[in-house]
């Protein structure tokens, strides 16, 4: 029996595989853990340091652009995996790639969050030290 021969419903409701995927990822991946300990510090950051709607908008942009990466980078490791028993460089460079994806949401994230936050904790520094 092959892909083809399924029965698929017509008109299935994509929720349930999405929160599957998501909860899976939270068990199985430290990084996507790790992100979403960082991202809890952010808002938590954001909502003591009061936000403008904008910063609000970059902030969880960011947050939301590394974890689908994040998600999306699981989903390729575990394809090649499916994929490839053995050791092949063109699996490796998929991998990797996909990883490098995340690192780039990442490093963007960390800007972001040094432009939003950093002028705020420094005010906060400068009024405490008076």
């Amino acid at each position: 029996m092959g892909l083809n021969d399924r029965k698929i419903p017509k008109y299935r409701t994509p929720f349930p595989p999405a929160w599957a995927g998501l909860r899976n990822t939270v068990k199985s991946e430290r990084n996507f853990r790790f992100h979403l300990f960082a991202a809890g510090c952010a808002l938590g950051l954001g909502f003591a340091l009061s936000l403008s709607k904008y910063e609000w908008i970059a902030v969880l942009f960011s947050i939301f652009i590394v974890l689908a990466l994040e998600l999306v980078n699981t989903a390729i490791e575990r394809a090649v995996d499916l994929a490839e028993d053995k050791f092949h460089p063109l699996a490796m460079q998929a991998k990797d790639a996909a990883a490098a994806a995340v690192l780039m949401a990442a490093v963007l994230a960390v800007v972001v969050g040094c432009i939003v936050f950093l002028p705020k904790l420094l005010h906060l520094i400068e009024g405490a030290a008076f």
